[in-house]
């Protein structure tokens, strides 16, 4: 079974360049979402989020990563500019790619994170920034909280 990616990206050129790098590595794309609103209600039918942190709606994008993550149980991978304004939303992530990537970068990430174990904090891949775990543990918590 193939697993879905859902892109959460408010710059439509910039999606779009998720949505081909996402598709040539052999995945389909679940929903391109600009806003919170947008990537829960595509949520549902997704296993990979590539999350921006600055939508439409503001600096929304760790909240939805700890959102989709916690309420989906889906692999949320960051891609933004600005990584230190992640936070603390970085204990419900597998980590985050640097803008500006690299196409290898993204599809090299997506195929490890698609892996039903990915162990990404021994991942060698450039512009990406692993966070370590234990993940599980702290969705779990979110999700019950």
């Amino acid at each position: 079974m193939s697993k879905k990616i859902l892109i959460v990206e408010d710059e439509i050129f910039v999606a779009l360049e998720i949505e081909q790098i996402v598709q040539d590595a052999g995945f389909d794309v679940g929903g391109i979402a600009a806003d919170r609103e947008a990537a829960l209600a595509a949520a549902e039918s997704c296993d990979i989020a590539l999350v921006d942190l600055n939508l439409r709606d503001g600096p929304t994008g760790p909240a939805i990563g700890m959102e989709l993550a916690s309420r989906f149980g889906i692999k949320v991978i960051y891609v933004t500019a600005n990584p230190a304004q992640i936070g603390t939303a970085a204990i419900a992530a597998l980590g985050v790619v640097t803008k500006p990537f690299r196409a290898q970068s993204i599809a090299q990430t997506v195929l490890l994170a698609a892996t039903d174990t990915p162990d990404l904090t021994s991942a060698d891949i450039a512009g990406f920034t692993p966070f370590p775990p234990p993940r599980d543990a702290v969705i779990g918590a979110v999700s019950t909280g």
